[in-house]
């Protein structure tokens, strides 16, 4: 699976920005891709080094217009710790 299919784009929330001051970014990426693809991704995306990958299958919201219903897309959040003193420094200027 190609780099850019696999990272899709790092989770902008208060939470994400308190986590990257300890060296844990959070990245939304593609459902097919397993850990070991996503340690490959970032550190040759990004030019770090990984210590660990945890990830977690968000399920969609269902949400309502008026009396219709709809449902938010399933996705895949990954949670990356990062080597002590590694950090990645285009998450901050988002």
């Amino acid at each position: 699976m190609e780099m850019i299919k696999i990272l899709k784009r790092p989770v902008i929330s208060e939470k994400s920005f308190a986590l990257a001051e300890n060296g844990k970014y959070v990245f939304v990426v593609s459902k097919e891709a397993n850990k070991i693809e996503i340690k490959k991704a970032v550190e040759k995306l990004f030019k770090v080094t990984v210590v660990d990958v945890r990830t977690v299958v968000m399920k969609g919201k269902v949400k309502r217009v008026g009396r219709k219903f709809g449902k938010r897309a399933d996705f895949k959040k990954a949670y990356i710790t990062l080597k002590e003193g590694n950090k990645i420094e285009d998450f901050k200027g988002i």
